[in-house]
């Protein structure tokens, strides 16, 4: 395992949706908690609010900020932002302050010896606060996953991580789905032997802004039954 050189510059993507109560705090967040060399990657989906123009007007050479106009959903935003990336490290994360940027420097350093770094809520010591029909979801989800793909992972569908740009030389993230892109790329990731650590956190609901996952129970039939079916063809599909 590589010997991690914090002069390496570190790429956090962030995609956003009406975020504009909100993202300013976050980009400060992790660039004060990282410190440089950081660079931020805003994938705006051509936010009604105008977020994309918030980030703009920062302009700070450590952001940039990508407007799409045509296409849309948070793991494509994601695999633009890793496509414009220029760091050896490379993470995600939301950008509605649900998830502590003050973890990021401990992930940052676990890849001393790790290839990935998982921001977990439910590895021992991590809890999710957020509203019990999201909780009850989020839980059946990551039970029928740890469960169909093994290898230990506790938080399948995080969307919270670090890791070396090397990964992508042997794991390709798949640009579709909302939470379900983020269990296929770490069995794959685990199913290539790359080393996958989990660090506990306590996720909080936003504060600020409306949600775009919060379930009605429609939705919440919904969308398990399509990650239901996802961790399934995962589990089926061959890694190359």
């Amino acid at each position: 395992m590589q010997k991690l050189n914090r002069q390496e510059l570190v790429s956090i993507v962030l995609p956003t949706y009406n975020e504009h109560e909100n993202i300013v705090d976050a980009i400060h967040h992790i660039i004060r908690q990282v410190g440089d060399p950081v660079e931020v990657i805003v994938v705006d989906d051509d936010s009604p609010d105008e977020t994309y123009r918030i980030v703009a007007e920062m302009e700070d050479e450590r952001v940039k900020v990508i407007r799409r106009i045509s296409t849309r959903g948070l793991a494509s935003a994601i695999n633009r932002g890793i496509i414009e990336t220029r760091g050896e490290i490379i993470g995600w994360m939301d950008a509605d302050l649900s998830m502590p940027a003050s973890l990021l420097p401990i992930m940052i350093e676990k890849l001393k010896d790790h290839d990935i770094v998982i921001g977990s809520r439910y590895a021992e010591g991590g809890r999710d606060a957020r509203s019990r029909l999201r909780v009850a979801a989020s839980r059946m989800i990551n039970g029928l996953a740890t469960f169909v793909l093994g290898y230990g992972i506790k938080d399948y569908d995080s969307g919270f991580l670090v890791m070396r740009r090397q990964v992508l030389d042997r794991v390709t993230l798949m640009p579709t789905g909302y939470g379900s892109y983020f269990v296929e790329f770490i069995y794959a990731c685990c199913k290539k032997g790359l080393k996958v650590l989990e660090v506990p956190y306590i996720f909080n609901d936003r504060e600020k802004g409306v949600s775009k996952s919060a379930p009605s129970f429609r939705q919440f039939l919904l969308a398990g039954m399509a990650y239901g079916f996802r961790i399934f063809i995962a589990r089926l599909r061959k890694v190359d």
